[in-house]
């Protein structure tokens, strides 16, 4: 079967969740940014099941403008879920990631593709002056702190999803199983050449973020768990550590019984005794079976997003027929 080369230019890929009210303005000034630069795009935007009416305001884009892709996930999958479908069903020749707010202004997307004519695969937006919460910077500083920690690599807290990546860049994306989903520490992972913009970082348009102080904890979790193990190493050290105590303690409790310092076995320092190693035992068990449940998660292969329905996408088939180089690799 000969491949469909009329693949466009520019994919955009936005999540879509409680966006109602920023969709038009978000839509628009995407198209004004792009259109100096090609007619060959398109905008897909994906509901994950916003609780607002995003999915009939992106019905009612989607049909006065074919450019504009409608996807609505069945259920609330999370951002990183929608943006992989979202780039499961992207055709361009370069994908434009970005979130609904407006916090990622449209209005980059041109330097940012100038950026990657200079001969780099993947442009991360850098936000040098962030507008954020106090709160929200807060957690994305700690997020990144403990996450450079735990897995001995260095990541920026100015960057987030935004950005351009290449095509080959978005197949070997694609082409990751991992149901622990993270945009930003996957694409690190694939390695190709990468370079950063600085950009303008605007004010959330509308509403508050989606994200709970819950839902930002299990994500931590999640990367943290998947892309480290450090956890582990730690268990093993503060188990080791604990046996060298335990057998310094016994080596003291018996000099001491024979010179006659202890007269009265110790009560109370059996009890904590007890209670701290147990709550340790607890501690490295509930590590394990964070590692054991991402597992069972993979073995079940379910897939990483369902969706109820498409609009504007060719009906015959389920994904756009595109090309696609992925780097050969290899398992060893």
């Amino acid at each position: 079967m000969d491949e469909d080369l009329s693949q466009p230019l520019l994919s955009i890929v936005s999540p879509i969740y409680k966006g109602e009210k920023m969709l038009d303005a978000l839509v628009q000034r995407i198209t004004d940014s792009i259109v100096p630069l090609t007619d060959q795009y398109e905008i897909i935007l994906v509901n994950d099941a916003s609780p607002d009416h995003s999915w009939e305001k992106i019905c009612a884009l989607c049909a006065k403008d074919t450019h504009v892709k409608g996807i609505e996930l069945s259920r609330n999958f999370g951002q990183h879920y929608a943006i992989s479908a979202g780039l499961a069903h992207a055709s361009g020749e370069w994908v434009v990631v970005m979130d609904c707010d407006l916090q990622d202004r449209p209005e980059e997307i041109p330097n940012l593709y100038a950026k990657a004519q200079e001969g780099w695969d993947i442009v991360f937006a850098r936000r040098v002056n962030r507008r954020d919460t106090w709160f929200k910077r807060f957690q994305s500083h700690a997020f990144h702190s403990v996450y450079n920690w735990l897995s001995g690599m260095q990541t920026d807290e100015t960057i987030a999803n935004f950005g351009i990546f290449n095509r080959n860049v978005i197949c070997a994306f694609n082409s990751m199983p991992e149901k622990a989903r993270s945009f930003g520490s996957l694409i690190n992972y694939l390695g190709f050449r990468t370079s950063t913009l600085d950009v303008q970082h605007d004010a959330r348009g509308e509403g508050s973020s989606g994200y709970t102080f819950a839902k930002l904890i299990k994500l931590s979790t999640d990367v943290i768990i998947s892309n480290s193990n450090k956890p582990l190493r730690m268990a093993i050290s503060m188990g080791f550590l604990m046996s060298s105590l335990a057998l310094l303690l016994a080596v003291y409790n018996v000099v001491a019984k024979l010179v006659g310092i202890i007269r009265v076995i110790g009560y109370t320092t059996t009890v904590f005794s007890i209670w701290f190693v147990g709550g340790l035992l607890l501690f490295v068990m509930g590590i394990l079976g964070l590692y054991i449940g991402k597992i069972f998660d993979q073995v079940k292969d379910r897939p990483l997003f369902i969706i109820r329905s498409k609009l504007n996408f060719c009906p015959n088939h389920g994904t756009p027929r595109i090309r696609c180089n992925p780097p050969t690799t290899h398992r060893g």
